[in-house]
């Protein structure tokens, strides 16, 4: 059966600037700085002690300068207005932001194997006291950006992108110190490639998690909390007066901002503008949905199609030029 779209409701601000607070974006900023500072200094002591761990960590925290800088960009441009060419805004610009930053991950994820295995044919020797002494202050580094980075607003995928990067390196300054300390007491050097590898994974496994968020969103595809069905059930069970859904379509801007488009029937027409208003209601409460739009099926519009199709077949002909 066909619907008319005669009627849309949009009892709400249509402003789609993001809500970044500077607070964020000053953690974003120091965060940065903590992790290229400390990069440089990982690099030496790679350098110097020969570690491959050590190097693979000072590459790791490279791609963290980089997911931050990322960050903090996506936050300037995102608090651009809306224009008439972008009528979000520049929203997206975080997805895509947080899609490079896992295409950076599998990038440094290529190049740990690719050294281990050179080390494997051809071992090297390390000093494992000045190795110990970096990876450990790495640690520390890691934990305050950590500690920083998980205050206040954690929901920007831009934001995860950048924690799953430190959370990585994290790791990689374990290992590193659990390679200087083997070696230290052992002098077995392998484990330094072997743990390399094993950040590797980890690594790989953050990578995929959050390419796989940002094509999601880019795909526009719906968050799990608000799946089409499920809003359909729980619209129909709770809804006076509504006596069917479709059309439902649900997709997100941006980590965050929920956007969804569908079409209602009233079990009377009167009762549309109610019926509108506690199905957008309900979508906000209840599925984070903030804009949506919505269309009325109204119901005499279906009698009129239904008288027509009942006419006689002259009847009928005669009724093809009007609009219902």
């Amino acid at each position: 059966m066909s619907h008319s779209h005669l009627g849309h409701d949009h009892g709400h601000d249509h402003s789609h600037v993001p809500t970044v607070s500077g607070a964020n974006e000053r953690k974003v900023l120091l965060s940065f700085f903590l992790i290229f500072g400390f990069m440089l200094v990982e690099v030496v002591g790679g350098i110097l002690s020969g570690s491959l761990a050590l190097l693979a960590d000072a590459g790791h925290m490279l791609t963290d300068a980089a997911a931050l800088a990322l960050a903090y960009a996506a936050f300037r441009f995102g608090r651009r207005a809306a224009d008439s060419k972008r009528t979000f805004g520049y929203l997206r610009f975080e997805v895509i932001a947080g899609f490079l930053n896992a295409l950076t991950l599998f990038g440094i994820v290529g190049w740990i194997v690719y050294e281990a295995i050179e080390r494997f044919r051809q071992p090297g020797d390390i000093l494992a006291s000045p190795m110990m002494l970096v990876a450990i202050v790495g640690l520390l580094i890691n934990l305050l950006v950590l500690w920083i980075m998980t205050r206040g607003e954690t929901e920007h995928v831009n934001i995860k992108g950048a924690i799953l990067h430190v959370m990585g390196d994290l790791l990689g300054s374990v290992g590193a110190i659990t390679a200087a300390i083997v070696i230290y007491l052992t002098g077995w050097t392998p484990i330094d490639p072997i743990l390399s590898m094993v950040v590797a994974l980890l690594i790989l496994r953050s990578a995929w998690t959050l390419m796989a968020k940002s094509i999601h969103i880019l795909l526009e595809g719906a968050p799990d909390n608000a799946k089409p069905d499920e809003i359909e059930r729980k619209l129909l069970a709770s809804v006076p007066d509504l006596a069917a859904v479709s059309h439902i379509h649900v997709w997100q801007i941006t980590s965050g901002r929920t956007m969804a488009t569908l079409s209602v029937r009233p079990a009377i027409d009167s009762k549309a503008k109610a019926v509108s208003r506690e199905v957008e209601h309900l979508l906000m409460s209840d599925f984070g949905i903030e804009h949506s739009t919505i269309a009325i099926d109204w119901n005499d519009d279906i009698e009129d199609r239904c008288s027509l199709q009942q006419m006689p077949h002259g009847h009928g002909h005669r009724h093809e030029g009007h609009a219902h």
